[in-house]
């Protein structure tokens, strides 16, 4: 729907629920002339319409003229932001803070300081309780105002201690201001690029890592500062694969929530995105239990009524637990039960498109194509990889490579050996320009290639030496990013035995669960 997507008023009406239309209407009622008129009818036209097309909208409501539509779009912009605060004060400490200092400045116009001061406590209590040391800026800055230019209290006592509350506010902002600019280049370096290729990459990661850690860094305590640390070492951990640094700090992240549980509300996505990151850190380290425990607990908060009411959150928690979901399929080798639920994926991906970034929408592809090619559905694995490889998207390159090869293997699997030495050229030199060929890549090309007219008895051994090739580099860090995105071992292992895929990797699954974590 590109009119949807280019048109902010229309976006807007269509994500409100039906609350908050009947919200929106009783707002209006109490708070507008009979003037407002055409606003209302604006609203109910475009609520009405499956598409934004502005010729059909003007046709229909022949009392609004051409000349008028801008502004009065803009005015019910302006109504439906209004009436939505009204109903989510309670459950936004921002909004909350933002009110209490908008009333100490009515009662500053007023005159009435002592009142005001009396507000700017609260906020400042309410601040300092949730950590919204922005907001305790502006309250701090509000009473120095008042204590300034009007004598409320005694000023000998009172100056010092502003002077000090400022400069402790200060010095947290600074800190949590660089820790979030660290974590929020490492994440974008991450959706960029990917896993780091190489040694070079691993190195120039830690050098910008240890380069932007603040040294204030060891004496973080506050929950922003502690979160955003931990937040920066766990990308830098998830992108050097090391696996063991990622879990060690994205069960800090987690845990630093459980410690302060009121927190949950107040700074919710990055919850979500820590639960993420546990999950994602279980799933790496085939720590199966840990993991199944984790989902059970993500699913119960997916659960919760103020989850389910906040179409953010609702949207955000689904992306991240469907992602897990899916990992579960991959753990048990449970492929073809995973099926099931694609289904359910791409449907809320067409109902949520304008809320999920393409990035999210390339792994969604990648992670259902894999559980195609793991049930021997090779056609629907291609059509997937499809979506991917003709998006033109300069994002996740490593994600853009791993389709290709995979979807050069479904080919192959399907015994198109007319398209595979095309596929295997176009494939080579696009991983070679974006940088990315390691030495599993360049055995899994070199393999295809030299088994495109060999006979079945005649791969056999070549399949035999590649897996020995592969176990050598399982290990190796260098080489682990090829494994993360592709388990190619037990791809050969069931060539080898003449079994599907999923069979191989649910007995390894079986296996892992006998022995201890």
């Amino acid at each position: 729907m590109p009119n949807l997507q280019k048109d902010d008023l229309f976006q807007l009406i269509k994500s409100l629920g039906k609350g908050e239309k009947r919200n929106f209407k009783l707002y209006m009622q109490r708070n507008s002339a009979g003037v407002e008129l055409k606003v209302v009818q604006l609203f109910d036209a475009l609520d009405k319409m499956e598409e934004y097309d502005e010729l059909v909208l003007l046709k229909k409501q022949r009392s609004i003229s051409k000349q008028q539509l801008s502004n009065l779009k803009a005015s019910l912009y302006k109504h439906i932001l209004s009436s939505l605060r009204l109903i989510k004060d309670a459950e936004n400490i921002d909004l909350q803070l933002h009110e209490m200092l908008d009333h100490a400045r009515i009662l500053y116009n007023k005159g009435l300081y002592l009142q005001s001061l009396h507000i700017l406590d609260k906020a400042k209590h309410t601040a300092r309780q949730f950590h919204q040391f922005t907001l305790l800026e502006q309250a701090l800055f509000f009473e120095k105002k008042i204590e300034a230019m009007y004598i409320t209290r005694s000023m000998d006592a009172r100056a010092d201690v502003l002077a000090d509350e400022s400069s402790m506010v200060q010095q947290q902002l600074q800190l949590v201001n660089k820790l979030s600019n660290l974590s929020l280049q490492l994440y974008s370096w991450y959706i960029r690029h990917g896993h780091a290729r190489n040694k070079a990459d691993r190195d120039a990661v830690e050098y910008f890592f240890k380069a932007h850690l603040p040294e204030q860094a060891v004496h973080a305590r506050g929950f922003y500062e502690r979160l955003y640390l931990y937040q920066s070492y766990s990308w830098l951990g998830f992108i050097c694969l090391d696996y063991l640094k990622y879990y060690k700090y994205s069960q800090r992240w987690v845990e630093l929530y459980h410690q302060q549980p009121e927190m949950i509300q107040v700074e919710t996505i990055q919850y979500i995105k820590g639960m993420h990151n546990l999950l994602g850190a279980y799933y790496d380290l085939r720590n199966h239990e840990k993991f199944y425990e984790a989902l059970q607990q993500f699913r119960d908060f997916y659960s919760q009524p103020w989850v389910q009411g906040n179409q953010n959150y609702r949207i955000q928690t689904f992306i991240y637990l469907y992602l897990s979901e899916i990992h579960r399929f991959y753990l048990e080798g449970a492929f073809t039960e995973g099926l099931e639920i694609v289904p359910e994926i791409t449907t809320a991906l067409e109902e949520f498109e304008l809320y999920i970034d393409p990035h999210r929408v390339l792994v969604f592809y990648y992670k259902i194509a894999c559980l195609y090619f793991g049930s021997g559905d090779q056609h629907t694995t291609i059509e997937y990889l499809n979506r991917i490889i003709h998006w033109k998207v300069d994002l996740r390159i490593d994600l853009q490579c791993y389709a290709r090869l995979l979807h050069l293997i479904a080919h192959f699997e399907l015994g198109n050996h007319e398209l595979l030495p095309y596929l295997i050229k176009s494939v080579y030199r696009f991983m070679a320009k974006m940088e990315n060929m390691s030495h599993v890549e360049e055995a899994m090309l070199k393999f295809l290639r030299e088994s495109l007219q060999l006979s079945l008895d005649e791969v056999r051994p070549k399949l035999q030496k590649l897996l020995s090739q592969l176990k050598r580099f399982e290990n190796k860090a260098s080489e682990a990013r090829a494994f993360a995105y592709l388990d190619v071992v037990s791809w050969i292992e069931s060539k080898l035995e003449g079994v599907p895929v999923e069979v191989i990797i649910r007995q390894k699954f079986e296996a892992s669960r006998c022995s201890p974590q």
